[in-house]
């Protein structure tokens, strides 16, 4: 995938876990069962990823690969899962843009964290002023949101 697409990319992906976090509300909402509804998503995730796998197996992890792989790398899925059970139970008590807000915020924030310490084998990107005064106004903005 050519640079170019990285951010048109990134856009529409944060355009759909909006809306995706309004859809599995309201699948809670029809389902009245979070944990089904949950699991129905997932389902869906699961059917989805394992088809494309079925469809490009390739490349494999070779055996030195997963022996070096860090205990925590596999759980990424099940923190998007929190996110998930987020969304489709606070969404109809607090709305979409405070708990979407509230999410990136958080994410934002200890995104910032994780580049500066290089925490989980990733690279280093310094917090400079910019970054801290970016995260500060992310904190604003969802503040207000949440409150008007």
């Amino acid at each position: 995938m050519s640079g170019v697409w990285f951010y048109p990319f990134i856009i529409i992906a944060g355009v759909l876990q909006a809306a995706g976090a309004v859809m599995n509300a309201q699948l809670r909402a029809y389902l009245v069962n979070p944990w089904l509804a949950s699991f129905v998503s997932f389902v869906l995730i699961a059917f989805f990823f394992a088809s494309m796998f079925a469809i490009i197996p390739r490349p494999l992890p070779a055996v030195q690969s997963l022996n070096a792989m860090p205990w925590w790398a596999p759980l990424g899925g099940l923190a998007g899962a929190v996110v998930v059970f987020a969304g489709l139970t606070l969404i109809d008590k607090l709305g979409a843009a405070t708990v979407n807000g509230l999410i990136i915020s958080a994410n934002i924030i200890t995104s910032i964290a994780i580049d500066q310490f290089g925490i989980m084998n990733t690279p280093v990107h310094e917090a400079n002023i910019w970054r801290i005064i970016g995260g500060a106004l992310m904190v604003g903005g969802i503040t207000l949101i949440s409150l008007f």
